[in-house]
């Protein structure tokens, strides 16, 4: 069947399956089990409608249902969440209530994940596959309390598998995808394969190892690829390809409320960037030519370790003990390339970053016994060795410090009334580096008449300066722009407030809606700002802006039988004071955003069809520019965008083989308008962001085994 013929079908199927029943909300997994068990800011884990924080979960159904790979493509649905590719980078981050991902945290099993520029932040979401992944937990609003500073509007924590109920189980899956357009076996295209082999040893001992290989060929759009070296400027890529190596294991044993396990992770990536210039190197005598590129492979290794037990001491306490030792390299090889004879010379290599954490994370609840309250003491220590070459521009200089934190919290569960329950909680911050830090949190829930869940959370965390903004020099004939160590962190202050209703109607008919509000307030939020000196201009970062994100999400739910359908809605206000501009800028500009979904089962072959639609307004930002009478402050604008994703996923022999065939962008997003960004003291604002390569198919085929 040809490409075409496929993408045809899957729109078919969509529309007839939209035809029989209305969207589902892209935050509410199809198929959710209201009463799924939750672990993020939870004293233990708990059922989701039980919880003390207001989760949202991604369960493995959706991640199949979405053919998602990397985490990336498991959030690009998620309401007030913005995936934001680089193309230039290779790289894919976050955006949540409009800050990036140096705002929140990503964890793994409540384990911040290092990365090349952060430690549980600035996570490039396309290095986190999802092969071995239970669920994705989502918690918005400062977490400060729980997770520590960085957690200013929320974390993501990501669950891993832990056990099975076979004695062997065999998973291996293969996934075919078109970049836009573009495919071939060899050259073109995102080619995926994975196994995981896991065994219970016996009864209370279970081990598991798995494979991910994934392999993104980049996307060319009109470029034609390294070996091109005509007239136009046509050489390299759109969107720089990477090979990804995934090597994950685990051994777990529990024996009643003992639990312990140990993980481990090696990830290899090698981005390839073809020069886009070359040089000709003609010589007129002989009238011949040999044409020279000066590229680079940007090599990133990632080593985890991750020890974890809890359980029960003779019931005086419970415990929850993590200590885990990672570390993530980044190395840049360049070369010269005589792209006629396919030969490398002048080779070199250096190491651009380097990050190794020793963390270790304790939680002691339930010591002292009362019917009427819960109370959890707590540590974190971490300890980083970071080394950082950010450029390769003269004057530039590499630097290496140390970063050490160490945290003491404590919270606790107090039942007020019997359907009024309140936890307020405290965290000390101190470190090497910085003055101490304090986080706040309280949180209310109330069960209301007919079962009406009423949850609020004020709370507090603060963001601390980046590696980049402490230490950058970036000193030339053309740029000056260096860090600042005195900076000092970022104060996050958010309020939610949610109400949330469950109604069965019937045995096989439930409903949810949920209603939530917020404010988020940042304050000394660091910016790069100008010096005029007599030396000429220079650039440095200082504690200078506010912002701002207000809004309110409405989200509905229906599960009849094998059909969820659902819709969501939120408006979103931001307001950022500028440094040095007119009172005029600092107000809020509203977006508007909606998501729905749809997923239904044919009870008769089992085949499930999805259908997931987000369509983020037009998103407004006063910027600065300059001309030559001076500053000045307009009002930039993004346009609004659809994203559209279907899926068809089919069960074969049993439930032991399923096919999943899907289209990703259906609406063919590659580039929006944007005006939103000012010019730095890197680069000019850009009039044309890029946000996809175009529509895309994929297939894949899983192939599961127990005995």
């Amino acid at each position: 069947m040809t490409r075409n013929k496929i993408i045809v079908l899957v729109n078919l199927l969509a529309c007839s399956t939209i035809a029989n029943a209305q969207v589902q909300d892209s935050i509410a997994s199809p198929r959710t089990n209201l009463g799924e068990i939750v672990i993020s800011g939870q004293y233990s884990p708990q059922s989701i409608n039980k919880a003390v924080n207001n989760v949202t979960v991604l369960n493995r159904q959706r991640l199949e249902n979405l053919g998602a790979v990397t985490l990336a493509d498991a959030l690009n649905q998620v309401m007030n969440i913005s995936i934001l590719p680089n193309a230039g980078t290779g790289k894919s981050s976050v955006k949540m209530f409009g800050l990036d991902a140096q705002y929140f945290t990503i964890l793994i099993d409540n384990v911040p994940m290092i990365s090349d520029e952060g430690f549980g932040n600035n996570t490039d979401l396309t290095q986190i596959n999802l092969d071995d992944i239970e669920q994705i937990e989502i918690v918005e609003g400062a977490m400060g309390v729980d997770y520590g500073a960085n957690a200013v509007t929320g974390i993501i924590n990501i669950i891993t598998k832990k056990n099975n109920i076979h004695d062997w189980n065999v998973n291996f899956f293969t996934q075919e995808e078109s970049v836009g357009k573009e495919y071939d076996w060899k050259n073109k295209g995102k080619h995926v394969q994975g196994i995981t082999i896991g065994h219970n040893i016996n009864d209370n001992l279970y081990a598991s190892l798995s494979y991910t290989h994934n392999d993104f060929k980049g996307w060319y759009n009109d470029r034609k690829g390294f070996t091109y070296y005509g007239d136009e400027d046509l050489r390299g890529h759109e969107w720089l390809p990477k090979n990804q190596n995934n090597i994950k294991g685990l051994l777990n044993y529990h024996h009643k409320s003992y639990r312990v396990f140990y993980k481990f992770e090696f990830f290899d990536e090698r981005m390839k960037n073809y020069n886009k210039t070359f040089d000709l190197n003609e010589d007129p005598v002989f009238e011949t030519f040999n044409p020279v590129a000066l590229d680079r492979i940007t090599n990133t290794k990632r080593w985890a370790n991750n020890l974890n037990t809890s359980g029960n001491w003779n019931d005086i306490l419970r415990f929850d003990l993590s200590f885990s030792f990672q570390k993530q390299t980044r190395e840049i090889d360049t070369y010269r390339y005589r792209i006629k004879y396919d030969e490398k010379f002048d080779q070199s290599s250096f190491k651009n970053e380097s990050r190794e954490v020793f963390f270790s994370r304790g939680t002691f609840s339930d010591f002292i016994k009362w019917e009427r309250a819960k109370f959890q003491v707590g540590y974190e220590v971490a300890h980083t060795d970071g080394y950082s070459s950010m450029t390769e521009s003269l004057g530039e200089k590499p630097q290496a410090k140390k970063l050490g934190s160490y945290d003491f919290y404590a919270s606790s569960e107090i039942n007020v009334l019997p359907k009024l329950m309140i936890r307020p909680g405290y965290r000390l911050m101190t470190s090497n580096l910085f003055d101490s830090q304090h986080a706040f949190s309280m949180v209310l829930k109330y069960v209301l008449p007919y079962d009406y869940e009423v949850r609020a959370t004020v709370g507090t965390s603060p963001r601390l300066p980046n590696y980049q903004e402490l230490y950058t020099y970036f000193v030339d004939v053309n740029h000056d722009l260096q860090g600042n160590p005195n900076l000092k962190p970022e104060q996050g202050k958010t309020l939610f407030l949610n109400i949330k209703k469950n109604i069965e109607i019937s045995e096989n008919i439930e409903f949810n809606s949920s209603l939530t509000g917020r404010y988020l307030d940042v304050s000394d939020k660091i910016e790069v700002i100008q010096v005029v000196n007599p030396d000429g201009l220079k650039f440095k970062y200082e504690n200078v802006d506010r912002y701002r994100n207000m809004g309110v999400t409405f989200l509905n739910q229906l599960r009849w039988n094998t059909l969820d359908v659902g819709i969501g809605f939120t408006m979103s206000g931001a307001a950022q004071q500028l440094y040095k501009a007119p009172k005029a800028t600092d107000k809020f500009l509203y977006t508007p955003e909606f998501t729905a979904n749809v997923s239904y089962k044919l009870p008769s072959t089992g085949t499930i069809f999805s259908l997931y639609y987000k369509y983020n307004g037009e998103e407004y930002k006063y910027k600065m520019e300059t001309n030559m009478f001076g500053d000045y402050y307009i009002k930039g604008k993004q346009q609004s965008y659809s994203w559209l994703d279907a899926s068809v996923r089919h069960p074969f022999f049993k439930n032991m083989l399923f096919a999943t065939v899907g289209v990703r962008n259906l609406f063919d997003i590659k580039y929006l308008n944007s005006s939103t960004s000012s010019g730095t003291a890197h680069a000019d604002a850009a009039s044309m962001m890029q946000l996809g390569y175009g529509r895309s198919l994929f297939v894949k085929l899983q192939y599961k085994l127990g005995f």
